[in-house]
């Protein structure tokens, strides 16, 4: 643990458009990974527009990880279905943080990551300074799946005692 750089807390907001598995809706769940730390939302029944709106904390120690999320359909009796996945960079973030920028107007736009193809945004992805603190909010296109995006919101906690950034 000495080479904890801090947490990252992805707050998972909603599901858009969400791919069906079931008869008519779907029960997803989304499950973050990162190295080998694993978190999980909540099921949400029956919704393919789901609002999870739920905190999920990884603790960051190698800035060169890809944060991978996958949308699954929680079924009870059988394997759940895979709804797709995507995987964001924290790179750019964890530079905003470094930049150090205290007494900025709120809202102010630091960074902006255009989509391409080596990456799953849906839209242009700013990070902003926001109540005292640097935000990313990003909207990801889930890959190998008929349809559907996950909104999500970065935030860094430093923690005492951590390596820092």
């Amino acid at each position: 643990m000495d080479n904890l750089l801090g947490l990252l807390r992805i707050r998972v907001k909603k599901g858009v458009n969400l791919a069906v598995r079931d008869v008519r809706s779907s029960d997803p769940y989304v499950v973050v990974k990162m190295g080998k730390q694993k978190l999980k939302t909540r099921v949400i029944k029956k919704d393919v527009n789901p609002e999870w709106n739920e905190d999920l904390t990884l603790s960051v120690a190698d800035p060169n990880l890809p944060v991978k999320l996958t949308v699954y359909d929680h079924d009870l009796f059988s394997k759940d279905d895979k709804m797709g996945d995507a995987e964001f960079d924290i790179k750019p973030f964890l530079e905003a943080l470094k930049m150090n920028l205290t007494g900025l107007p709120g809202g102010t736009i630091i960074t902006r990551i255009q989509p391409c193809r080596s990456n799953c945004l849906a839209e242009e992805c700013n990070v902003v300074w926001k109540d005292g603190q640097v935000v990313q909010d990003m909207c990801l296109r889930l890959r190998n799946v008929e349809c559907g995006e996950v909104e999500l919101q970065l935030q860094w906690i430093n923690l005492p005692g951590s390596r820092g950034l």
